[in-house]
């Protein structure tokens, strides 16, 4: 028994190692997909007709194992059809991590523009949404977009917010020290966590802060509220201090 283990581990290289790590991981990595989705009610689901598919294989049923393999076969396309925006999500991330940022960092001076036009429209119940490219261009997840390329300012923004102008029903996107788009139309998240009484605009800050490292800055218009979502968490009640707090940690300014 022993001759046989030492026979084996000598069998064994570290290709086999890497290989069985690699294997762990990738199983691993859907189980855990499977549990922070709906996909995981769906997985018990397929493991039990995969049971009733062995049985009659065992008592060779030939026509119910005909339909079992047949409905097999389709599952899987609906599988991808099903986890479409789940799947996107997760590729987005990869993406995410894998990219190399190219992205001008944000200065002090652009930080406080935004606060200062955020702490007007607060004041004034004029609702908002500021997209704040980190890492991660936001192109890929956002659509509808018209392009502006102007240097941050706070009147721009007020200007664009402004409720009687025709760029204020969407949100800005600001990459370096520029708003390179406005009006842009934001995937919304399907958290439940999120309450009620927010609507679309921080359903959309969520849901772009879930596809994206992208900061978003909401302000509300029923109540003048600022908010701010990063990385699928929303802080909200900010006054005009604790939103520049907030923004310069996040974004890794220098003297924050």
């Amino acid at each position: 028994m022993v001759n046989f283990s030492i026979e084996i581990l000598r069998l064994f290289s570290w290709r086999d190692l890497l290989d069985i790590l690699a294997v762990s991981l990738f199983f691993y990595g859907i189980i855990y997909f499977l549990r922070l989705t709906r996909g995981l009610q769906i997985f018990k689901g397929l493991a039990m007709l995969a049971g009733f598919w062995l049985v009659a294989e065992l008592l060779s049923l030939r026509t119910l194992s005909w339909v079992f393999e047949k409905l097999w076969t389709v599952g899987l396309f609906s599988l991808v059809v099903i986890f479409q925006p789940e799947i996107r999500k997760t590729l987005s991330k990869l993406g995410q991590k894998a990219g190399v940022s190219v992205i001008k960092p944000i200065e002090e001076r652009v930080v406080e523009r935004i606060v200062r036009a955020c702490a007007f429209m607060s004041d004034r119940q004029i609702g908002a949404l500021i997209v704040i490219e980190r890492g991660q261009n936001v192109e890929g997840v956002v659509e509808g977009c018209v392009f502006i390329d102007s240097i941050v300012s706070v009147e721009l923004l007020i200007t664009i917010f402004n409720p009687l102008s025709p760029l204020h029903d969407g949100a800005v996107v600001i990459r370096g020290d520029r708003i390179v788009y406005a009006s842009c139309i934001l995937p919304l998240s399907k958290s439940a966590d999120l309450p009620k009484k927010y609507g679309t605009r921080h359903r959309a800050a969520l849901g772009i802060s879930e596809e994206s490292d992208a900061l978003c800055v909401v302000v509300s218009e029923e109540t003048g509220e600022i908010s701010t979502a990063v990385g699928g968490k929303m802080h909200r009640n900010l006054d005009p201090e604790l939103l520049k707090d907030l923004l310069l940690k996040e974004l890794k300014i220098e003297g924050s």
